[in-house]
């Protein structure tokens, strides 16, 4: 690869075929699933954020729509059915590699199961989420999630229909 300045840009050029790589943030869905005035969190157990209490999120893989893949993630990580109501939110930073979207939904049926990804699923109102652990990685993925996920907005009255 060599690098070549393209629409003003430095990219990296494969000599022989001029294939052209392309830096692209990996779009990562959430699901702010609602059950009455509670939000569905789940305790991650693996990083990023392992311990950290969060939405159900995940990759959105190739042959699905990033709502398929919030309701899909949903579905693994929790056992929970979920219908995605409204798009929330799209968060991204330059140098994170990340598009996090953000979808509203309710749930529809299944049952609390835990995944190989999650300790601890619970249903609370935003006003008693339980308290996040101290930061443990300085990584900048993981301090754009935190920070995410303390912009969102939980409270069910912003859902958008």
């Amino acid at each position: 690869m060599q690098v070549q300045t393209l629409a003003g840009r430095a990219r990296q050029v494969c000599p022989q075929c001029n294939w052209i790589l392309y830096r692209n943030p990996i779009p990562v869905v959430a699901a702010l699933v609602e059950r009455g005035d509670e939000i569905l969190l789940l305790k991650r157990r693996n990083e990023p954020l392992r311990g950290f209490w969060a939405p159900p999120t995940g990759y959105v893989e190739w042959d699905e729509s990033a709502a398929q893949a919030a309701a899909r993630e949903t579905l693994e990580e929790t056992g929970f059915e979920i219908q995605v109501d409204a798009l929330d939110s799209v968060h991204s930073r330059a140098n994170v590699g990340i598009l996090f979207i953000v979808y509203r939904a309710h749930l529809v049926g299944g049952r609390a199961q835990l995944s190989d990804e999650v300790e601890e699923i619970t249903f609370c109102a935003p006003r008693h989420f339980p308290p996040q652990p101290p930061t443990h990685a300085d990584a900048p993925l993981d301090k754009f999630f935190l920070e995410t996920l303390a912009s969102l907005d939980y409270s069910s009255s912003q859902r958008k229909s």
